[in-house]
């Protein structure tokens, strides 16, 4: 990762939160039918926690904002049972392949652990081959609102 990208912790104050879930909802704003972008953003500035679950983090050049992941209770509807949730790994398209998403989920997985959380998980329908690498271990494949997907856990250690 580039020296001059920082990750910080996003607060619903900081005026990149609305960019940030401009972010989500264009990606995956589909994944929830009726969803409007106002209430995307109301959403996920409801999810920038102090601390723990719910977190949401953000890598900046300077003051512009370049990607973020979340780390959040539950992401999937149809697996409550499981939390929390490695969520909204987004990077901007000219600043992929520099190692920043693995930052990111490098942070999400520190704020899991330093929470007590041992294992948790993320779905995916095409970043495998990414989480993989990064330790992430296939749990199941199913269809969800529409995609197949790949749920994945990682086991951490306390």
């Amino acid at each position: 990762m580039q020296s001059d990208i920082t990750l910080q912790r996003l607060s619903a104050e900081d005026p990149n939160a609305a960019v940030v879930a401009g972010w989500i909802f264009e990606a995956w704003g589909h994944l929830h039918p009726g969803l409007t972008l106002e209430q995307a953003i109301d959403r996920t500035k409801a999810k920038c926690g102090q601390a723990g679950v719910p977190s949401i983090f953000v890598a900046t050049q300077g003051a512009v904002p370049v990607a973020t992941a979340s780390l959040v209770a539950d992401d999937m509807s149809i697996r409550h049972e499981l939390t929390p949730w490695l969520a909204s790994v987004f990077v901007l398209p000219k600043w992929r392949g520099q190692g920043i998403a693995s930052a990111l989920v490098r942070r999400v997985e520190a704020e899991a652990t330093a929470s007590g959380f041992d294992r948790f998980y993320l779905y995916t329908p095409d970043q495998q081959a990414l989480y993989r690498q990064l330790g992430w271990q296939d749990v199941e494949r199913l269809e969800y609102r529409g995609e197949n997907v790949t749920v994945m856990s990682r086991q951490m250690e306390l």
